[in-house]
């Protein structure tokens, strides 16, 4: 049998050892198919949508509608009585005077909690975060009751107090207390994780220049946070305004002098004012959305700078 030269088959032996190559997708393709992946089938869109909407409008609108309907069911001047009479306003008064109080308490503990976690070093750190977490993990009423076993009649503290006309509990400053122990992680636990995510280059930078601690704070890091502390005040305020267990423990219910506007509305319809009592839990309601508007601002503003 004849046999071809020695070199006649090797240009054609190499050309099927190499592998075929794919061929490029063109980035129509690509992006086609990337709008199928990430796109759901028109049932199952509408599917989720309508479940959303359901679920919103049994537990959040037809509740929040509710309330201004019963708020007004006998006319706008039975709605400012209701509000304006003395007890009513003693329960505004004292709740405003309690968020005043908690909530720059909080944000002073807040921003100086999360500062110390995040941009140093010390013994004790992880106790620190765990303490903060602690009133998640505690129910209110416990919150209340701690308050009130240290500082009652019979708590440890109670005798000397007594002695001294000093009242804690049953009285503002428990409530405030009660008020200041339940929010105090909303404004660290909103700060911790930005600040730990944003590192401490620009600190380092600034102490380097010679800018002391203060003016690290201010110039450097609290320009940083700032929509994150705005965050966690308006959550911290939200908390503060419409809280009921541990308040509750703590006020003793005394008309006109410890009660709160969530007890004020407990007390109206355990009496049967039903009205009166919608109606003062439509001022909660009022400033609940405002709170929600002001939270949507904040994320609004904190995402576009991000």
């Amino acid at each position: 049998m004849p046999c071809a030269p020695p070199g006649s088959l090797l240009p054609n032996t190499l050309f099927s050892l190499v592998p075929t190559l794919p061929q490029p997708t063109s980035s129509r393709t690509l992006n086609a198919a990337q709008r199928r992946a990430n796109r759901d089938p028109a049932w199952a869109r509408w599917l989720l949508t309508g479940v959303a909407l359901v679920f919103l409008a049994f537990f959040l609108v037809l509740p929040l509608l509710s309330v201004f309907v019963q708020a007004f069911a006998k006319g706008g001047a039975f709605f400012l009585s209701a509000v304006t009479e003395p007890d009513a306003m003693a329960s505004i008064r004292l709740t405003l005077l309690t968020v005043a109080i908690a909530v720059p308490s909080n944000v002073v503990f807040g921003v100086a909690a999360a500062w110390a976690i995040t941009k140093f070093r010390f013994p004790g750190k992880s106790l620190l975060t765990t303490l903060i977490d602690l009133p998640f993990a505690v129910s209110p009423v416990i919150s209340g009751l701690i308050y009130v076993l240290v500082f009652g009649a019979q708590g440890w503290f109670g005798p000397w107090l007594i002695e001294h006309n000093i009242r804690i509990i049953f009285a503002v400053p428990g409530i405030i207390l009660a008020t200041t122990f339940v929010t105090f992680p909303f404004v660290a636990r909103e700060l911790i994780p930005l600040m730990q995510a944003q590192g401490t280059d620009e600190e380092y930078s600034a102490v380097t220049l010679g800018a002391s601690g203060w003016q690290t704070f201010w110039r450097v890091t609290l320009p940083n946070i700032r929509w994150g502390l705005l965050y966690g005040v308006i959550l911290c305020n939200a908390r503060a305004m419409g809280e009921f267990g541990a308040v509750s423990v703590v006020s003793g219910h005394i008309r006109g002098e410890t009660n709160t506007m969530p007890l004020h509305v407990e007390i109206l319809y355990n009496e049967y004012n039903i009205v009166g009592a919608f109606a003062v839990a439509s001022l909660l309601a009022i400033l609940a959305i405002a709170t929600l508007v002001l939270k949507s601002v904040v994320e609004w503003r904190q995402t576009g700078n991000a």
